[in-house]
């Protein structure tokens, strides 16, 4: 197993990694919208919160040696279902063609209270 480590998404605020490789998939703990650099909160608002999300990812992926077309489940929680649409707009944007399998669900309250949480499971080559 292979610890992934990257200055390209935020440090884990936590006692987890940012991700992990095994068996020749990444784990990646779930993205909130953290800046990387200052550790704040991204956007205040589904979308700007979802671009944030999306962008730790890519940096989780490039740090694995991976892509977002390697990425074969991912699981969404919304603080909000009322937000499904836009952030579905955002997560089409992101993915493409290549759709990966997904769970969205709302929960009660998400760390930082941000409106959005993502992880993702992907294929690298290692």
């Amino acid at each position: 197993m292979k610890v992934i480590q990257t200055a390209d998404a935020p440090q884990a605020i936590g006692p987890y990694v940012q991700g992990k490789i095994a068996n020749g998939f990444l784990f990646a703990s779930g993205q909130i919208p953290l800046d990387p650099i200052s550790g704040a909160v991204v956007g205040d608002d589904i979308r700007s919160q979802a671009c944030r999300v999306f962008q730790n990812i890519e940096g989780l992926l490039k740090a694995a040696a991976s892509n977002k077309n390697a990425v074969v489940k991912t699981t969404c929680f919304l603080k909000n279902m009322e937000d499904f649409a836009a952030f579905n707009e955002v997560y089409a944007e992101f993915f493409d063609d290549e759709l990966p399998a997904r769970s969205a669900v709302e929960v009660a309250r998400l760390p930082k209270d941000v409106l959005i949480e993502v992880e993702i499971i992907a294929a690298v080559n290692n």
